[in-house]
């Protein structure tokens, strides 16, 4: 009883996030993606705060905690000053650590997070750039993204002189002296041990469910696959 709930606490925003819960459920009257999903944060706070290992772990390994758009509405609206988003966050962390996250289909969705918009921080030093927004990824995006993704020199090149060269402004190319600076920073936080973490148990995950490992067919199949289970 209270394992999980420890090590919850031991991470800043479940400190910062949850003081005393009275259930009032103005978190889920305001959230967003309640509207939309089967999620109730207040009951995900609820559930933390009893400290039931058994409750927690199922938080854990269940779609439920990947729902959150982490818009913090309910921070400012909590009568106790609680932050359901930064549990939420917790709750992610940790199940991602433990290798729960596999175990829900949102959840696996969160190595083509790390191979796109990770790897791409550790390669460009942008979370996105236009060429990651890729037409057969993305094709609620259209036609007209279609041709500005196969002319982006063009177009970009129009509002910076600098598009995906070095010199100054957005988009630039980052010199090697900041790269190196953000590698070490991911060294030295742990974040690349973290995105190792991802890969050790989704490669796990995807040989159980029978592919030859986290392999790009596994990848793309978690990211584009939704059993519209979750509404």
């Amino acid at each position: 009883m209270g394992k999980y709930f420890d090590m919850l606490m031991e991470d800043v925003r479940m400190r910062e996030g949850l003081h005393s819960c009275m259930n009032c459920g103005v978190c889920t009257g305001v959230c967003p993606a309640a509207e939309f999903y089967n999620y109730d944060p207040r009951q995900i706070v609820n559930i933390v705060q009893t400290q039931d290992d058994d409750a927690i772990e199922e938080l854990m390994r269940s779609d439920v905690i990947w729902y959150c758009g982490e818009c913090m509405s309910c921070r400012p609206r909590c009568p106790r000053g609680n932050t359901p988003a930064y549990v939420i966050q917790a709750l992610r962390t940790l199940s991602q650590k433990l290798g729960f996250f596999v175990e829900s289909e949102k959840g696996r969705q969160q190595l083509a997070l790390k191979r796109t918009i990770g790897e791409n921080i550790l390669r460009t030093g942008y979370c996105v750039t236009p060429k990651l927004v890729k037409p057969e990824l993305h094709p609620e995006q259209g036609t007209v993204w279609e041709w500005i993704y196969e002319n982006d020199e063009e177009i970009y090149g129009q509002f910076s002189a600098a598009y995906n060269r070095p010199g100054a402004g957005a988009l630039r190319k980052l010199d090697d002296r900041s790269m190196e600076e953000l590698h070490r920073i991911f060294d030295v936080t742990g974040g690349k041990e973290f995105f190792d973490t991802i890969e050790k148990h989704s490669d796990r995950k995807a040989r159980e469910m029978g592919y030859d490992g986290a392999d790009d067919e596994y990848m793309m199949d978690t990211y584009t696959k939704n059993s519209n289970e979750h509404y």
